[in-house]
């Protein structure tokens, strides 16, 4: 165990080099980095954590089929039916470990990693998945893998099984490193699929793969960019219209410069978001950072979060990513938009007080079994430890403007979670559930689900 998390951990470590002087337009646009964060820290909370199911290899996504069942999303490649006593069913659901590349079993951030539900889908049978295949013919040479969105369909009475050959592809991105695949897919209350597609992997926004934008003082990348590839951002798409797709009309880049699938970019890996099933229906995005500043940001039409202008509400410097410069750009000067601090951030385990080794994106909880939870935000971190598995867990209260507050939530008041967190889930009920393993890669068989309940009621 040790080995796996330091292997994972410390692959991350930085090189440190001189700053660069600023140059170009980003040198007329410099600001103050103002107030940043991070966060401001709460009293601790109490919870308790009911283990669902167990036996699984690294599942990373719960997501519960309209007016259905449950099913797990095993980043090995198998998507597995959670019945409503809580028994997996033996027989996967979907089983696609063919279709994507082999996985690093000590540490990988590919493989099977989305999982969305057409609204209509016991009427239809039709879902669609996320996942990582072997380079495609004709990608650029030296790339890792090619990002796949694909629809499949359920067949019989009740939809039990998908047909593995129904596949139909989407859409793909070729993917130059192996890090930093996004991985998340959600119809929004709009009816159009989102997709999460990180920058393209590797520290900096700046190796393989990875284009000259805009801001000359850092190299790369594509963040920034959004007229030379998908890679960095937040897509919206149409799936019951074109073939393969059709572009929502109000997608904040048709007929402007940047590519029409757009809705959010400047993230460097969005993980996983989710929409708040009650509220205005915000969507919420983690993005985790690379050295010092984990984040969460409330996406929006157009918005630029940044990357890799600043690491969560801190400045950043490609040549040292130790140290946050003063200054930076805030606006960007092809399109005037600003650029937007999150509303979570904490520091990475990696630096002094540090709390997590990486922000994992959760849900906002519309359950009844926690009140107290009613309209807060769940998240988590991967671990705090180098040593063990040490998952933490969070909450936070939305407000209109500034950071919201993060409160650590402990198991009976007291304890945290020593399980790996991978991913977090949200049943029809607006319950959240925990994606867990003793592993940070994708081996072995401790891959848990715990749904939260009340203290004292495991």
């Amino acid at each position: 165990m040790r080995k796996l998390l330091a292997y994972a951990l410390l692959a991350a470590l930085p090189c440190v080099g001189a700053v660069l002087p600023t140059s170009g337009a980003a040198g007329a646009a410099l600001a103050d980095a103002g107030a940043p964060g991070p966060s401001p820290i709460g009293a601790q909370e109490a919870i308790g954590l009911k283990q669902v199911a167990t036996g699984l290899v690294s599942p990373v996504q719960l997501v519960q089929a309209p007016h259905g069942r449950r099913f797990i999303v095993d980043q090995i490649g198998v998507i597995r039916t959670l019945t409503r006593s809580g028994h997996l069913l033996p027989r996967p659901f979907l089983d696609l470990r063919s279709n994507i590349v082999p996985l690093d079993p000590g540490y990988d951030e590919r493989g099977l990693l989305g999982l969305a539900f057409d609204p209509g889908f016991a009427r239809n049978g039709r879902f669609f998945v996320f996942y990582n295949a072997p380079l495609r013919h004709g990608a650029p040479a030296g790339y890792d893998n090619t990002v796949t969105i694909a629809e499949y369909r359920a067949r019989g009475r009740h939809h039990l099984r998908a047909d593995p050959t129904s596949e139909r592809i989407i859409l793909q991105v070729d993917h130059p490193q192996v890090n930093h695949n996004g991985g998340t897919l959600a119809f929004g209350p709009d009816g159009y699929l989102y997709i999460s597609i990180g920058d393209g992997g590797g520290a900096n926004d700046d190796e393989l793969g990875h284009v000259q934008d805009w801001y000359h003082r850092n190299a790369g990348g594509n963040g920034q960019d959004i007229t030379h590839n998908l890679l960095g951002n937040i897509l919206r798409i149409d799936v019951s219209h074109g073939r393969p797709y059709a572009i929502p009309p109000d997608n904040p880049f048709v007929n402007k410069p940047g590519l029409d699938e757009i809705w959010a970019y400047g993230l460097r890996n969005p993980y996983r978001f989710s929409f708040d099933m009650g509220g205005h229906h915000a969507l919420l995005s983690q993005d985790a950072g690379q050295e010092l500043w984990e984040e969460v940001s409330r996406i929006v039409k157009g918005g630029n979060y940044a990357w890799n202008v600043k690491e969560g509400t801190h400045c950043f410097s490609t040549a040292n990513p130790n140290a946050s410069p003063l200054n930076c750009p805030s606006v960007d000067p092809r399109n005037g938009e600003p650029l937007r601090d999150p509303v979570i951030e904490f520091a990475n385990a990696g630096q002094t007080g540090g709390l997590a080794y990486t922000v994992v994106g959760g849900n906002v909880y519309r359950g009844s079994a926690m009140p107290k939870l009613d309209g807060r935000y769940i998240y988590g971190g991967a671990t705090a430890s180098l040593l063990a598995p040490e998952g933490r867990l969070f909450v936070s209260t939305p407000r209109a403007h500034g950071l919201w507050t993060l409160h650590e939530l402990l198991i009976n008041g007291t304890d945290r979670l020593s399980y790996v967190v991978k991913g977090f889930g949200q049943d029809s009920h607006g319950e959240v559930y925990v994606m867990a393993s003793k592993i940070l890669g994708p081996s072995g068989r401790t891959g848990t689900i715990f749904k939260l309940v009340p203290p004292h009621m495991q």
